[in-house]
């Protein structure tokens, strides 16, 4: 595990396809054991920014900007080694023609100079470790035999078997029912610990960021809109994106209101509006809003990029709930 207050940092991120830039500017550190979580709507430029740091942008991608892993700037012999990737979907991440069983033991020997008896004996006790039942005999199963349940622990294990410093998870419970959600993610928790590695979690779950990440990152339109102490983000958010966010969300209690929802939709890349890119949706944009972008600042113990951050009520629902008919 690396002994410095920063294992990994990223500096003015920038993905672009074809000259327009989908990530811009993104800038964060993980530290040490750490959970980051990256939170924002579909196209918020989340995943594209966690898969980067695994040299896995799409194709056609052109990927600028500084990524440090212990300093250092060559992440080439750290990826698959020091960094794993959970993926959103499993049954796309196994090979369907191989057991996995042996393709655990492939990531083994991939790391690892053993035998092929060792890198088994390795790959049926990660199995079991995610709480595979009877993992000798589903190691000799295929993916196809596996529940989705079963598939995702399957991958958990595969991320973790090598002890990464860092384990990337880009949406791990997309698709599943709650329960399964919280079995994925506290078998996610396990194996993450067990290992000593951070987690950089891509979800568009507050509710789970709120339970297992230590920092949010809330992105917006291929920028940082808020980034800070999960308590302190979601507790007090200083970005009206974020409160939208956390207004949408139901709550617990009598229902006495409509559920507020943010207006409208994020714009693509390439089709962003003068100044802020959240003003045409923000109940707080002003003339300044839509013609200049605000600068990343830090307030209140976080960073936020936004003109209005002390407008912000305590009820962020009353910023985007709509007068309901006597």
């Amino acid at each position: 595990m690396a002994s410095s207050d920063i294992l990994l940092s990223v500096r003015d991120l920038r993905i672009a396809f074809h000259g327009v830039e989908a990530v811009r500017g993104v800038s964060f550190d993980v530290r040490p054991r750490e959970v980051l979580a990256l939170v924002g709507e579909s196209g918020a430029g989340k995943s594209l920014t966690a898969r980067a740091l695994l040299g896995m942008a799409p194709r056609g991608a052109t990927v600028n900007g500084e990524i440090r892993l212990d300093g250092s700037p060559d992440l080439a012999a750290a990826r698959g080694r020091r960094i794993s990737l959970v993926p959103q979907d499993a049954l796309s991440a196994l090979s369907p023609v191989h057991p996995v069983g042996d393709q655990l033991a492939a990531a083994v020997r991939s790391v690892h100079r053993v035998s092929r008896r060792e890198a088994r004996a390795r790959a049926v006790a990660a199995l079991d470790r995610v709480g595979i039942p009877d993992a000798a005999r589903r190691a000799r199963a295929h993916p196809h035999e596996y529940s989705g349940g079963m598939r995702q622990r399957a991958v958990i294990a595969m991320a973790t078997l090598n002890e990464p410093d860092l384990v990337v998870a880009d949406e791990p419970t997309t698709a599943l029912d709650a329960e399964r959600r919280e079995q994925v993610l506290r078998v996610l928790s396990e194996q993450r610990e067990a290992v000593g590695a951070a987690l950089l979690l891509v979800t568009h779950d507050l509710d789970v960021v709120r339970d297992h990440a230590d920092r949010v990152l809330v992105m917006y339109a291929g920028r940082t809109s808020e980034l800070g102490p999960t308590h302190t983000v979601l507790g007090q958010p200083r970005a009206p994106y974020t409160a939208g966010l956390l207004a949408s969300l139901p709550q617990d209690g009598p229902r006495r209101r409509r559920l507020p929802t943010l207006p409208g939709t994020p714009p693509a890349p390439g089709e962003l509006p003068p100044g802020c890119a959240f003003a045409p949706r923000c109940p707080l944009a002003t003339d300044h809003c839509r013609s200049e972008e605000p600068e990343t600042r830090e307030l209140d113990g976080r960073l936020v990029a936004c003109h209005h951050p002390d407008r912000i009520p305590d009820d962020t629902a009353t910023l985007f709930e709509e007068e309901q008919p006597a």
